[in-house]
């Protein structure tokens, strides 16, 4: 024997209340589910953007080491002896440098000694022999030291003179009667009339 019972006699709500309360629970559902789902995608598109920013950044790292392979022409494969193979080539560059300077300030000595005037006066019986030599004229040198002897007294026996792409002479100056010269007053004057020359 069948008994037959209405739905609203057994449970205690009605279908009203069961439909809306399903449609609260799908509706909580779906915007869980939304959330999820962009939580999801947003996670997804931050782990993209990184993996491809690391790729980037190996991408450069790889162009860099491969442009300090070709500068520092190594034939290493890894990039620890490539590191490696730069850091020798930059001590040798340093080693170079240094030997290069040291060179360049020795040629520019000798380039400041060459332009540096020679005078050498020896003292004779009755005088000085007076030998100058420049690698460089000027129009007014040879007046200016010839005055210089003027001024110190001595009567120039005989000279020779080359003032073409140097200058250079050479001179017997008699000393005078009072006789209180010496060979360093006389070269020291010297030089001095080839200073004021190249003031001028």
């Amino acid at each position: 024997m069948w008994i037959s019972y209405k739905w609203q006699e057994i449970l205690p709500f009605s279908s009203s209340s069961i439909n809306s309360s399903i449609h609260q629970i799908v509706s909580t559902y779906m915007r869980v589910s939304v959330v999820s789902v962009r939580q999801i995608v947003r996670e997804r598109e931050r782990e993209r953007k990184m993996v491809s920013r690391e790729k980037k950044i190996k991408a450069g790292l790889h162009d860099k080491l491969q442009l300090l392979r070709s500068l520092t022409k190594s034939n290493a494969l890894n990039e620890t002896s490539i590191v490696l193979d730069a850091s020798r080539y930059i001590k040798e560059l340093k080693q170079k440098v240094i030997k290069l300077n040291r060179e360049l300030a020795e040629s520019q000595s000798i380039i400041s000694d060459n332009q540096s005037p020679l005078v050498t006066v020896d003292t004779l019986e009755n005088g000085f022999l007076i030998n100058v030599f420049l690698n460089k004229t000027n129009p007014g040198l040879l007046v200016s030291i010839l005055e210089t002897f003027e001024e110190l007294g001595l009567s120039v026996m005989e000279a020779s003179a080359s003032c073409a792409d140097s200058f250079c002479l050479e001179a017997f100056g008699g000393e005078n009667q009072a006789g209180d010269l010496d060979a360093y007053v006389v070269k020291e004057a010297v030089l001095q009339a080839i200073r004021n020359c190249d003031e001028d």
